[in-house]
């Protein structure tokens, strides 16, 4: 078996215990690694003062972590700048914070072919190269620049947006060019997928084939939709175990009783955090009942702290939680229990268990696997109510959720009162479709779907 080349913008192995801030890709490709061996290449996290003359490799069973260090202006042009200032809200529909300058494009550019020449006297003949996500789009134009001969594939894992939102960024074209020099183009969903076809016909003026190749720019690639999903399996076993850990236990006493609604989110604009408040709050307004009976707690670590935007939406959440809980509280019950911290996975799958709703509203999400995690944490005999956004891709496959517009406050209210009082029988088969369909199509099948789509589809290099 060949062995796989993982590049992403951090490199996270994953280990027992890990804290709430591993990102699902970390997790993903756990297995892969494992299975395959191979290198995982990317940022190291550190700031230097000047650039990586090569990439430092530690040794870790089969696997080989290889990272970079960046220089303050690389971070701040290529990482705060272009792919977070500019790639991130437009491809989460808010062209409203978009900040596109020119240093920072040229920054962009500057380090993804840093990052191909430290990566490719790494790389054996028969490797197959995985790049995934927006911050390494031109990495593989840049690796066939330098002469890599590898099957090399991409994963989107945040949307990808209607054409004419694309047609905003100043640099569209030479973004869709270097993104077509990969083999196969993955998306989380089908909608992202047309998307980027529509933009192949309409604006590049490509053909798009009945077997999903792309014809464009003086060559050919495939596209095609993989959802990402998770260990279902051993999501469930985690949970199980945590349901009768000390901090689970201890969840369960402070209750007291009462209904818990959980949300874990990243402190992230995309999330939807302020209106998933205001719904909770519409929620105690206008049903009464609830009042003292039930509590939401928001698990929020805090992301990307260093930029003005993220700081601005952190002030509004908490301003909104402390108004809940003023106008609301008890002597002996607050409404919202905020933490803005992370937690070890365990645990937190210990607490979506226990949880009698799973609340999940992003305003824009390429997947979330929070949702998916919550309905294979579930206890089968006597599971919660899964409430997620219509705006995340999950939600093309958990048709058992109570699908909400994140954007309708009192919609959303209403629907949680809905959760909280449905009855155990449509709780168990609405679970129970979603479970299957999550135990099919699981991490597993998502990365062979992938790997073998990949090692099918014609090298470019070959050409």
């Amino acid at each position: 078996m060949n062995r796989l080349v993982t590049v992403s913008n951090r490199v996270a192995p994953v280990r027992r215990g890990g804290t709430g801030a591993e990102g699902g890709l970390a997790v993903a490709m756990q297995g892969a690694m494992k299975d395959r061996g191979g290198v995982w290449f990317g940022w190291s996290g550190n700031i230097v003062p000047h650039e990586s003359r090569e990439a430092k490799v530690i040794e870790t069973g089969r696997i080989s972590y290889a990272t970079l260090d960046l220089t303050q202006r690389d971070y701040d042009e290529y990482y705060t700048g272009f792919a977070n200032s500019v790639l991130w809200p437009l491809f989460h529909y808010r062209l409203d914070l978009t900040d596109f300058s020119r240093r920072d494009m040229a920054g962009y550019h500057r380090v993804n072919a840093m990052f191909a020449s430290r990566l490719l006297p790494l790389l054996e003949d028969s490797d197959v190269v995985w790049v995934h996500d927006y911050h390494f789009i031109p990495m593989g134009a840049y690796l066939r620049q330098a002469g890599s001969r590898q099957k090399l594939g991409f994963f989107l894992h945040i949307p990808w947006p209607p054409m004419e939102l694309l047609l905003t960024l100043p640099n569209h074209e030479a973004l869709v060019r270097d993104l077509c020099a990969y083999d196969l183009i993955g998306f989380q969903t089908q909608t992202d997928l047309y998307a980027f076809q529509q933009y192949i016909r309409e604006e590049a003026g490509g053909e798009v084939l009945s077997d999903g190749r792309i014809k464009v720019f003086g060559r050919s690639t495939m596209a095609r939709a993989f959802p990402i999903s998770i260990d279902t399996a051993e999501v469930a076993k985690l949970a199980r175990t945590a349901e009768h850990s000390q901090q689970s236990r201890r969840l369960k006493e402070s209750l007291a009783g009462r209904q818990l609604i959980t949300g874990v989110d990243r402190l992230d604009y995309t999330k939807g955090l302020p209106e998933r408040l205001e719904a909770y709050q519409h929620l105690l307004a206008s049903y009464a009942a609830y009042r003292g009976q039930v509590t939401l707690l928001q698990i929020a670590p805090p992301s990307r702290g260093d930029l003005a935007d993220y700081q601005q939406m952190r002030r509004r959440v908490e301003t909104i939680a402390g108004h809940i809980n003023g106008g609301f509280a008890e002597f002996d019950w607050s409404p919202v229990r905020y933490l803005n911290r992370g937690f070890k996975r365990q645990t937190l799958m210990g607490f979506l268990r226990l949880s009698d709703v799973g609340l999940v509203t992003p305003l824009r999400d390429g997947m979330n696997l929070v949702a998916k995690e919550y309905v294979a944490a579930q206890a089968p005999d006597n599971p919660g109510v899964l409430v997620l956004s219509r705006f995340a891709g999950a939600a093309r496959e958990l048709d058992g959720a109570l699908i909400v517009n994140p954007y309708d406050i009192e919609g959303v209210g209403e629907s949680l009162a809905r959760a909280l009082s449905m009855s155990q029988d449509e709780r168990r088969e609405r679970w129970d479709a979603m479970f299957k369909r999550l135990s099919r199509y699981d991490l597993t099948a998502w990365r062979e779907s992938f790997m073998t789509n990949l090692d099918a589809a014609p090298c470019a290099a070959a050409a």
